[in-house]
Order: structure tokens, then C-alpha cells, then sequence
């Protein structure tokens, strides 16, 4: 279904292939634009935007259910669910 393309990098200017695997991929995910820019670049664009475009995670304050130690978490707790600190949490693994 899907064929192998070569693709000019958008910012050094070098040939790539977008692979018909990476073509499938792109579909499954519903990616809507080919990649401009070579996997070499790519890698180098997520390593100097922090991977997330330098988003920030907002963290809540939280008290652990199982200790009582202030913590923090990277979600919105629910008042149904139990929230445990990262020590608590790994010793319920």
C-alpha cells in the first residue's frame, strides 16, 4: 500500500527516506503532514525543545494517603482515588 519516498531535510538540505513502515505509522497515528525534515534533524529539534516543546508539566500538592508526606504529582487527583508519594508508590509495586 505504502511506498518508500525520498524526501529532501527542509533544514540541512540532505536526501531521506520516509519508509513505508513510517508511512503506515504516520496514517495510524493520524498525522496529517510528512516529516520536512530528516531523522537526524528531527532528533536534534526534540533534543533542543526538551521533547514536549518545552512544556512545563503542571504539578498538585498532594498528601500521600499511605505516610502523610507533602508530595507532588503530575495529574489532577480525584477525591475517590487513593494518591501516594513516589516511596509509598513503589513499595505497593
Amino acid at each position: 500500500m505504502y511506498e518508500d519516498k525520498t524526501m529532501t531535510c527542509k533544514e540541512c538540505g540532505v536526501e531521506f527516506i520516509f519508509s513505508a513502515s513510517e508511512q503506515a505509522f504516520y496514517a495510524e497515528k493520524g498525522f496529517a503532514n510528512e516529516p520536512g525534515r530528516c531523522p537526524t534533524c528531527r532528533a536534534a529539534r526534540k533534543q533542543r525543545t526538551g521533547g514536549d516543546a518545552g512544556r512545563q508539566r503542571e504539578m498538585h500538592d498532594v498528601v500521600c494517603a499511605a505516610c502523610g508526606v507533602n508530595t507532588q504529582v503530575p495529574f489532577r487527583p480525584s477525591s475517590d482515588r487513593p494518591v501516594y508519594c513516589r516511596d509509598c508508590f513503589s513499595k505497593g509495586r
